[in-house]
């Protein structure tokens, strides 16, 4: 999920679709931590490099307007005062420069403090992004609907990019559409889908999902203008053991009913090189043909 302002409203992105959020106030400092999780890197880079900038710009400032504080340092040089502030904040403490007043005392020790604290937080958000387990999974472009082992089957292919072994694969497979209640109320309803296999013992290469269309399936009869009426989605979420890192990944897609092809297969992603190995193409992964 990813949302941004705009003209004091939140566009909310959800899978496929987008939507306006109104009449909720976000307070910026009580999901600080939710934020620079969620960030992307250039943006928290630049972040935690505004964030620096300003506190040492704040503490070189409080040292300008003391009464010469820093010993080896130019008279009221700003400048000087904001290279001492980025030796004390990040504790490098080169040494020429130093306290020499009590005012100067207080003040480094203020930003001493600030420095450690600061560097912690900023070290376990890092480690808290780098650590933070996902699986690297490439899914088809298009769903298909058509007939495999003479039943009408829905089937979705994906790829491990990382050619790890995720064991204990699981996929689950859920339908989104519009419903309206007895009494006239409009919602936006969650059916799951039962998948032919939805387990996965070794998950390393790729895996192709299969729903059989039956009576009982909630998409049964449907044509595609009805997923269009109706706002057919489709979100799939695979979960995994990864045993490199000993922890449990996951991924997910969502698909619109304008992602769905109807009567065509995959193409064959698996071949034999003329040294007899075999040869997964992952430029094939997302090709079609029709029946």
């Amino acid at each position: 999920m990813q949302f941004r302002q705009r003209d004091n409203k939140r566009l909310i992105r959800l899978g496929d679709r987008t939507m306006i959020a109104r009449g909720l106030r976000r307070h910026f400092w009580a999901d600080l931590s939710h934020l620079c999780m969620t960030a992307t890197w250039p943006a928290f880079i630049a972040g935690a490099a505004a964030v620096f900038v300003i506190f040492n710009g704040i503490f070189a400032l409080l040292y300008w307007f003391g009464d010469n504080p820093i010993a080896n340092t130019s008279p009221n040089s700003f400048l000087s005062y904001l290279y001492f502030s980025i030796e004390t904040l990040s504790t490098a403490g080169y040494g020429e420069m130093h306290p020499q007043s009590n005012y100067g005392h207080v003040v480094a020790t203020i930003e001493l403090f600030t420095g450690i604290f600061s560097m912690s937080l900023m070290t376990g958000l890092i480690f808290a992004r780098f650590s933070r387990p996902n699986a690297r999974l490439i899914f088809a472009r298009h769903p298909l609907i058509t007939n495999h082992e003479g039943k009408r089957t829905l089937m979705i292919r994906f790829a491990n990019a990382r050619h790890n072994a995720i064991t204990n694969a699981t996929a689950r497979l859920w339908v989104l559409r519009d419903v309206v209640t007895a009494e006239g109320l409009d919602f936006r309803r969650f059916s799951k889908l039962p998948l032919v296999s939805a387990e996965s013992p070794v998950f390393a290469l790729s895996w192709t999902i299969f729903h059989a269309i039956d009576a009982d399936s909630p998409l049964y009869s449907l044509s595609p203008a009805d997923m269009e009426q109706i706002d057919v989605s489709l979100l799939l979420q695979v979960t995994g053991h990864d045993e490199n890192t000993s922890q449990t990944v996951r991924a997910r897609k969502a698909y619109s009913f304008a992602d769905i092809r109807y009567e065509h297969h995959y193409v064959n992603i698996f071949d034999t090189d003329e040294s007899g190995l075999a040869v997964m193409d992952y430029t094939r992964l997302h090709d079609i043909t029709p029946e």
